[in-house]
């Protein structure tokens, strides 16, 4: 993803969650997706999605069963 995408999707999660400790970050391999932190823990990625001439944006978060204790 390029820099400035990754500003707009990190301000309207900010934004959107209330939450401006939320961060979206470049992953070192891929520029198909985005890395998200809420402060220094990874709380999950979001995935760039231009098939079919529509852009849009996949967050996707993975919430483990021993995390809910």
């Amino acid at each position: 993803m390029k820099a400035q995408e990754i500003i707009k999707l990190e301000s309207y999660l900010q934004k959107t969650f209330k939450l401006p400790t939320i961060q979206v970050k470049a992953r070192p391999v891929k520029d198909d997706s985005a890395e998200v932190y809420i402060g220094d823990e990874f709380i999950g990625v979001i995935f760039r999605d231009d098939e079919d001439e529509d852009l849009s944006y996949n967050f996707q978060m993975a919430i483990l069963e021993f995390d809910l204790d």
